[in-house]
């Protein structure tokens, strides 16, 4: 008798399903796509090569017909897949059930040719009940999403490969535009531009603190002579004074010290006293895009770093699916949180009834739940066995889940204006608020935007003391306070993703994604939590705006999302939506081919920001100022000057343009003299930022002693002590207790301490934020090497194997989020089923990590010799110096076709 084949996406989720499963179930895994378009000119098939339209995978001229192949990786496992399959009596594709999922089914059955019957296998969690319930409720495949992830495809790739080439060709090698990125990144270029464009404006203001019998409260100045005092929203970004037309006081410095005179010496009388009872309702279960934003806010995840741990904790059986529009919750769901409630808070914290959910958000496309705890009965954070990232994600989903089955929080708000007789100044009025909560209902579980339930309840409380109108408090102090207007912050990842959710661009469970390539691009940085963008941002994007600005326009990228979605539903026809965008004379194929000759390469490479001596250029390897100046013999010639990478277009300002155009033209700035050396010691602007240099670059000196300033370092503040401590790195720190030398030094990580153990073993730590390299000592070191080692991710190693012998490194044993797995510097290699913790041995690790070295993949998986994408866009190169095969409407280069596959969305 025969077998049933399940195919799932991955090898932690077919080990989940598995135990579920009957004894005559084989489970495979796809390991996630095992078809796409073309990455690379290798990949066409040898009967297409000669096609011009073959490079871009779809034949524009028949009916957009995708090229499909299998990627080099993907042979093997379509081998072994349809090795599973004979045999085989029945086949159930348990595929995710969204666009991706069913187009991954999709395209498995046009592979596999299966001669058995095959059902779509669909379900939200991985417990043994869903599980049974999948199997008796089977179904066929769903072609219209199967179409609509195909149409969406498609599109992505038409946009990427017709646009990043023609950014090649007039902006810089390795750009890459595409349809949701491009929207994204313009997004933030247009708050960084009102960042350039903002004026700050001061304003002046009262702060008192009164007394009464029962406390102390603080009452801020609101109006004075019964006209409202100037606030930070009354001012004009762009000019920094006061909006046209307010009907407002802007207080001065001197008119604010005296009128704390006048109210320090009035009497002070309670006039009004108000309070409002209010109620908070719970924030509904999360969707992807919330609990993105969430994890954003509180755990400082990425939302690559989010998705990739709420994979993980969906295929090993935690939560239910975690691509999910809909904040809708199951009866099993609703029970369970109620259930969590009455146990860990009490019956009087329940909600009366069952609270359910409903969906807002524009274009909801998944018919699944919201992201909650997998089961009928939720585990417990603290009985999971998670830890680190995942235990910290599965806890803020439970937390949230619970949540919103508990009662509404009651509060009571409080509002007291005092007044002053201030005599020739006017009446002073004064404004206290408060907020006492009466019942702390769904708080005690979940606070939106904190992670301390308890410390969030505190601070959420400002309490008065008992007031009553004609009471006088007595006044203690009274403070002037000056104020400065603030720009607009730049977008975290957590705004981002909201913004783009809100204006309907994208799907929430492209985000991740599409960050991650606008970072890679080099287009945006990520610093203190901000996205900046660039300066090569900058100049696509105004690209994109002349002489494309339908693809950069938020609106019709939502209609584009809003068709998109109506092809899932059997509303809109694929093919005409897809010939009416890309061919005829409004078609984007017919747009690039006219426009292109009418792009100036000189004047898209040219970033002119108002206020500057010199304008910015792109360049081959990155940003730099370019100035006219004359030189002694009275000709005219132009000054180019490298702009540290950390430097952003909001920061530039004229004088450290000057700063840097001084410095390339007049040579280095000294700060003295190394005593020990006699040489000179030089701080220097470099693209990657300030450093310091021992002497000039000569043929008798040709590589001086250089170190980099450490992270944060101000240039204007260093001393010349400081300079030459940082050019004698790394510095003795004296023995290890184990013996062996330790050091301090300053590397391309960032500042380390580094145990010397012999025989050429090195075990190195990274210095903490508080930690100062130039300063630590003898203890600190040892007690820094004493803490566990971190992996990539920052996930720190079950136990240490050793060393081999022979080798440099140790090979440590990691948990991540498909398994164990063992490490040895950037080698990773999967623990075989069936070997735990205990069991795996120093040897055993050795020969997995020699047998993944022979498979000639690294630890990211990618084959030894293959090219990456090139992460820094202006110091990317062509793969070779071929003269490129192009039409009019820009075909790709076939050798670095691969540079843009990240712009497919």
């Amino acid at each position: 008798m025969g077998h049933t084949l399940v195919i799932v996406e991955s090898p932690t989720k077919a080990r989940t399903i598995r135990g579920f499963l009957p004894k005559d179930f084989k489970v495979e895994a796809s390991m996630g796509h095992v078809r796409d378009l073309p990455n690379n000119a290798s990949e066409i098939p040898a009967a297409h090569k000669g096609e011009k339209w073959a490079n871009l995978g779809v034949n524009t001229a028949s009916n957009f017909e995708p090229l499909y192949v299998v990627p080099k990786d993907k042979k093997k496992v379509v081998k072994e897949l349809k090795d599973a399959l004979k045999g085989a009596d029945r086949l159930l594709l348990a595929t995710d059930e969204d666009r991706e999922g069913e187009s991954i089914s999709w395209h498995l059955l046009q592979l596999l040719s299966p001669k058995v019957p095959v059902k779509r296998m669909v379900f939200h969690e991985i417990t043994q009940e869903a599980i049974g319930r999948a199997l008796n409720q089977t179904r066929e495949l769903d072609m219209e999403l199967v179409h609509a992830q195909e149409t969406r495809r498609i599109l992505d790739r038409l946009v990427g490969y017709t646009l990043s080439p023609l950014l090649w060709k007039k902006v810089a090698w390795g750009l890459s535009a595409g349809r949701v990125q491009s929207v994204a990144v313009r997004l933030l270029v247009q708050r960084e531009r009102a960042r350039r464009a903002f004026r700050s404006g001061s304003y002046w203001d009262l702060k008192a603190r009164l007394e009464q019998p029962g406390g102390g409260f603080e009452a801020k100045l609101s109006q004075l002579g019964g006209v409202k005092i100037a606030g930070g929203s009354d001012f004009d970004e762009t000019t920094g004074a006061l909006k046209a037309g307010s009907k407002v006081r802007l207080l001065a410095e001197a008119e604010a010290r005296q009128l704390q005179q006048a109210v320090q010496q009035a009497p002070w009388r309670v006039a009004e006293v108000e309070a409002k009872p209010s109620v908070r309702k719970p924030v509904p279960p999360f969707t992807t895009s919330t609990l993105q934003q969430e994890a954003n806010r509180k755990l400082r995840l990425s939302a690559r770093e989010t998705m990739r741990a709420a994979q993980g904790l969906y295929e090993r059986g935690f939560i239910t699916y975690m691509r999910t529009d809909s904040v809708h919750l199951s009866d099993q769901a609703i029970n369970a949180a109620r259930s969590c409630v009455a146990a860990k808070y009490g019956k009087e914290y329940l909600s009366p009834a069952a609270r359910q959910f409903t969906t807002k958000a524009r274009n909801a496309q998944e018919a699944h739940e919201a992201i909650r705890p997998a089961g009928d009965s939720f585990r417990d954070p603290a009985a999971t066995g998670l830890d680190g990232r995942d235990l910290a994600l599965y806890e803020l989903i439970w937390k949230r889940t619970v949540a919103s089955q508990m009662a509404e929080a009651r509060l009571t708000m409080l509002a007291v204006e005092l007044q002053v007789d201030c005599g020739a100044l006017g009446l002073a009025s004064f404004r206290a608020s408060g907020k006492r909560i009466d019942f702390a209902g769904f708080f005690r579980a979940y606070v939106e935007g904190s992670d301390d339930p308890d410390a969030a309840l505190e601070g959420q409380e400002v309490l008065l003391p008992s007031l009553k109108v004609g009471d006088s408090p007595a006044c203690k102090e009274v403070e002037a306070l000056g104020h400065q207007t603030q720009p607009p912050a730049r977008y975290s990842e957590a705004a981002l993703v909201k913004m783009l959710e809100k204006e309907g661009i994208g799907r929430p469970s492209t985000y991740a994604s599409i960050i991650g390539t606008i970072v890679d691009r080099g287009y945006a940085t990520l610093q203190n939590n901000a996205l900046m963008p660039s300066f090569t941002a900058f100049a696509v994007t105004a690209l994109l705006e002349e002489h494309f600005p339908d693809l950069v326009d938020t609106s019709f990228t939502a209609r584009m999302e809003n068709s998109l979605d109506e092809i899932s539903h059997g509303k809109v026809a694929w093919l005409p939506y897809l010939e009416s965008f890309y061919k005829g004379e409004n078609g984007l194929e017919t747009q690039v081919a006219q426009r292109e000759g009418d792009i100036d390469p000189g004047a898209s490479r040219t970033v002119e920001l108002e206020g500057l001596p010199c304008v910015v250029r792109i360049g081959r390897f990155g940003a730099y100022l370019e100035a006219k100046r004359v030189a002694e013999d009275g000709s005219e010639e132009l000054l180019k000057a490298t702009l540290p990478q950390e430097i952003t277009p909001a920061d530039l300002d004229a004088d450290k343009a000057e700063l840097i155009l001084k410095q390339k033209a007049d040579g280095p700035e000294t700060l003295g003299e190394d005593p020990e050396t006699g040489e000179q010691v030089y701080l220097l602007f470099g693209q990657y930022g300030p450093y310091v240099q021992r002497g000039q670059v000569s043929d008798a000196n040709p590589k001086p002693k250089r170190a980099s300033l450490p992270k944060g370092g101000k240039p204007e503040e260093l001393s010349l002590e400081d300079a030459i401590a940082l050019l004698r790195l790394p510095r003795l720190l004296g023995e290890h207790p184990d013996g062996g030398k330790l050091e301090a030094g300053l590397g391309r990580f960032g500042p380390f301490v580094v145990h010397h153990k012999g025989k050429g073993e090195k075990d190195y730590r990274s210095l903490k934020a508080e930690d100062d390299v130039l300063l630590v000592g003898l203890s600190r070191a040892i007690e820094l090497l004493a803490m566990p080692k971190k992996g990539r991710g920052g996930r720190t190693a079950l136990k240490d194997l050793g060393t081999p012998e022979g080798g440099e490194e140790a090979i440590q044993l990691f948990d991540g989020p498909y398994g164990l797995y063992v490490k040895q510097g950037k080698l990773n290699a999967s623990l075989p089923e069936g070997t735990t913790a205990d069991t795996i041995s120093l040897e055993q690790a050795v020969e997995l990590l020699a047998a993944k070295a022979a498979s000639g993949k690294t630890a990211t998986g990618k084959p030894k010799g293959r090219k990456p994408a090139a992460k820094k866009p202006a110091a990317a190169k062509p793969a070779a110096k071929k003269a490129p095969t192009t039409t009019k409407t820009g075909r790709l280069r076939a050798s670095a076709v691969r540079v843009i596959k990240a712009a497919d969305r």
